[in-house]
């Protein structure tokens, strides 16, 4: 099964320039002669962060003798028992009786998938945190889930993003996109009813500005003002987490542990080491859940096995490197949340904050993205051989329109303004299909020179 991850979001995580630096264990498998795929079939190889190992189109008898012209001794063709055991261990057994025409052993997609999809448009998901801003991407996924083709693969999510996730992955398991659909829909509604009484209500004037911010709300104010004078721990003794008992409400964290085919990843911050931690389909729990989306001025840090976390998008909004080390697919779709840019200057005390946590959040997310392209144009380049390396598909999906909510907005969760945000996210989505459903699986439909 996939075990959890511990790794920074730099220094000892991927590297693009040295695929060799990250412990993590190989993706891509070897394709030619039965005799090598034998031996070979339970190890991949992962080349870098920002692109991942093509399967071999030359057999190894064909290295070989080439190594042995160069004067050079054949290459092993064995995989190390030690990395094999380590790939083998972190993919989830599927009975044969279980295990889709498409998938192997192990629940994982056949390589063929990469190009030869069958009539699938396989994706993995990125979602971003963004507290009640996530019901955007719960519009977006909404949308995405009526398409008969639609498949997904895996998803790497963050604070309300990890809970898009997880309700997504545990609905799918029980009744597939339907089921994630009405799981989602379920969700959201719930926290919505949890809200009506929240101290965070905006104002007849917020409401006439038509921007669903709190701007204005005496509540909202009074908790932001005493936040700024104690911690949690002074105001919260007891660690109490509304969200806790909501999803526990709407999951079954055991069914989802030992059903979900969607490979998950929920990232969060060791506040010990500043480590990047996923949490992944067999240790998945409303504690890691909760550790994903941990604001530390809200909510007391979650302790997990002896470790103590807090939000993910401290370091990783979300992570992109999971879907390119344990996932096949080479596209994988961001749903933008927070603003990469922002038109006018902050000049407030509560404007100049939130841009600056808009910017912290973002920032692992874009040198993902730089590597990304690094690796990219080195490909295309001919720098890098295609015959090693397979070129990532990016996606985005985002809205301008996000930037006119105020940030306070992001604590507003009423039904009307959750369902606003979903009727948006569906629109671009909808949009977003139309001019670019049919290149899935063949290219990027995202500029990464937006993120450099």
């Amino acid at each position: 099964m996939m075990t959890d991850m511990d790794t920074s979001d730099e220094g000892s995580g991927p590297s693009a320039l040295n695929p060799t630096a990250d412990a993590a264990p190989p993706v891509s498998a070897s394709k030619k002669t039965t005799a090598a795929k034998a031996k070979t079939a339970k190890a991949r190889t992962a080349k870098a962060s920002a692109a991942k190992p093509k399967a071999a189109s030359k057999s190894k008898s064909a290295k070989a003798a080439k190594s042995a012209k160069a004067g050079k001794a054949p290459a092993a063709m064995e995989t190390p028992a030690p990395v094999a055991e380590a790939v083998a261990a972190q993919a989830p057994v599927v009975t044969e009786s279980e295990q889709p025409a498409t998938h192997d052993k192990h629940g994982r997609f056949h390589e063929k998938r990469l190009f030869d999809p069958h009539g699938k448009k396989v994706l993995n998901l990125a979602f971003q945190g963004g507290g009640a801003h996530g019901a955007f991407t719960w519009g977006v996924v909404d949308r995405l889930l009526e398409e008969p083709a639609f498949e997904i693969e895996g998803i790497t999510g963050t604070s309300a993003g990890a809970m898009n996730a997880t309700v997504l992955a545990y609905g799918h398991a029980k009744g597939g996109n339907e089921g994630a659909r009405e799981a989602l829909d379920a969700f959201w509604h719930g926290v919505a009813e949890a809200a009506r009484y929240s101290p965070y209500k905006p104002t007849f004037l917020d409401k006439m500005k038509g921007n669903w911010s709190l701007d204005n709300s005496p509540g909202y104010q009074i908790m932001d003002m005493i936040g700024r004078m104690f911690s949690p721990y002074d105001l919260n003794p007891g660690g109490d987490n509304p969200l806790r008992e909501i999803l526990n409400k709407h999951v079954d964290f055991e069914y989802l542990r030992e059903h979900s085919k969607i490979k998950v990843f929920l990232n969060a911050v060791n506040v010990r080491t500043g480590k990047l931690k996923q949490f992944t389909n067999d240790i998945m729990s409303v504690d890691a859940v909760l550790a994903s989306g941990c604001l530390p001025f809200m909510f007391h840090a979650v302790e997990i096995d002896g470790e103590h976390y807090w939000d993910g998008g401290y370091a990783g909004n979300p992570a992109l490197y999971p879907l390119i080390y344990y996932c096949t697919s080479p596209d994988i779709m961001l749903v933008q949340i927070n603003p990469l840019e922002r038109k006018e200057l902050p000049r407030s005390a509560r404007q100049i904050l939130d841009r600056v946590n808009e910017i912290s959040f973002n920032s692992s997310l874009m040198r993902e993205m730089r590597a990304i392209k690094f690796v990219s144009d080195l490909i295309d380049q001919g720098n890098l051989s295609e015959e090693e390396y397979v070129k990532l598909h990016i996606h985005m999906i985002s809205s301008g329109e996000l930037q006119e909510f105020g940030a306070s907005s992001k604590l507003n969760a009423e039904l009307g303004f959750l369902l606003t945000l979903k009727r948006l996210g569906r629109e671009t989505a909808e949009q977003w299909l139309h001019d670019n459903w049919d290149k899935v699986n063949h290219e990027s439909t995202c500029d990464l020179g937006t993120f450099m």
